[in-house]
């Protein structure tokens, strides 16, 4: 087995913690690999420290994507897949979290996806607003109907 050095590598220190991810990519697997429109391949290390340096944990991580080399390269790939937290923090988080979305009592037919969907509208219309906290934009918009009405311009 060959053993090759990662090709981008990113530090990062916050949350009381040192973060290191590497990533390695490859296009080598591509005619063994059962998936469709595969890309390339890729491993990701992470390796978490306390601030002091003792090892946390370490993770392995093995990709497959349909983005071929000239489209993603190891920086954008281990970017997309940092990125992906985004969605789970800013979206899922607010659902789960702010609107208790795992207690609804809508559950028959076609509500639940209607309820979901008014819910992803209510937070991307106050994202698009610049609200950074949902929480507290809803509680302030709940007070006064038409106060919602003026980030949709009416």
């Amino acid at each position: 087995m060959r053993i090759f050095p990662p090709e981008y590598e990113t530090f990062n220190r916050g949350h009381g913690r040192i973060e290191i991810r590497k990533i390695q990519t490859s296009t080598e697997l591509n005619d063994r690999i059962v998936f469709p429109f595969v890309g390339q391949v890729a491993k990701i290390n992470r390796t978490v420290y306390d601030l002091s340096g003792k090892l946390m944990r370490e993770e392995k991580v093995y990709c497959v994507t349909s983005l071929t080399p000239d489209k993603a390269d190891a920086q954008r790939l281990l970017t997309l897949n940092r990125g992906h937290w985004t969605i789970e923090n800013r979206l899922h988080w607010v659902r789960d979290v702010t609107y208790d979305e795992d207690r609804s009592q809508v559950r028959m037919q076609e509500g639940p996806r209607v309820m979901a969907t008014l819910r992803n509208l209510a937070i991307s219309i106050l994202r698009l607003a610049g609200v950074s906290n949902i929480a507290k934009a809803l509680r302030h918009n709940q007070r006064n109907a038409e106060r919602p009405l003026e980030y949709i311009g009416l």
